[in-house]
């Protein structure tokens, strides 16, 4: 089993640490689930919450980028 990233951390998910967060979202930029990223219900929730706020403040993009041709 995993551990928690944040338990063994001694913090808490933070939208203004971008570079912990990107550990935790896909290369599409969606945030990885529970199975995947070994967090517990409660930090999952903390991170779900981080990145939509670091989101929202452009720290991190929404999606990847996608070129058109």
């Amino acid at each position: 089993m995993m551990k928690d990233y944040f338990d063994t951390a001694g913090n808490i998910p933070d939208y203004k640490d971008p570079e912990t967060l990107l550990r935790f979202i896909s290369s599409r930029m969606r945030i990885q689930s529970r199975e995947r990223s070994g967090l517990t219900a409660k930090n999952q929730r903390k991170l779900s919450k981080a990145v939509k706020y670091a989101r929202y403040l452009a720290l991190i993009p929404f999606t990847s980028y996608q070129k058109s041709e």
